[in-house]
């Protein structure tokens, strides 16, 4: 599979499905995304379904505390912090929130590729 053959979202630091060393790049990916000390699990090294399944519960669950965030920081903060500083996190809460929903994305298409599910596009 050539990188043009993708699905939308996929990884660009993660290799095509079945070109040398595919899997060797999805979980230096993978690790990425989750705290250093997983790295210290052995077994998600021997299993990247199971390090996908990892990073996308970690992944899922940092996207939920950006819009948590977003969603209350200016009525928990507003009359603690200057205008200028609600609105520069409320631009990190957006930045950062867009990142980790991108990561969830590349996450579910690595898993399901490790699983060996291949992806068609659709004309």
């Amino acid at each position: 599979m050539s990188r043009d053959q993708l699905p939308p979202g996929w990884p660009a630091a993660v290799r095509p499905p079945g070109t040398p060393e595919w899997e060797r790049t999805a979980v230096a990916w993978l690790l990425e995304l989750v705290p250093p000390d997983y790295r210290a699990y052995e077994v998600l090294r021997k299993y990247p379904v199971l390090l996908a399944r990892f990073a996308a519960d970690h992944v899922g669950a940092g996207l939920e505390s950006a819009r948590g965030g977003w969603r209350t920081l200016r009525a928990e903060l507003a009359d603690t912090l200057p205008p200028e500083a609600i609105e520069a996190a409320m631009s990190a809460y957006e930045r950062e929130g867009s990142r980790l929903a991108e990561a969830q994305r590349g996450v579910r298409l690595v898993a399901a590729a490790l699983v060996g599910h291949r992806w068609v596009p659709r004309l």
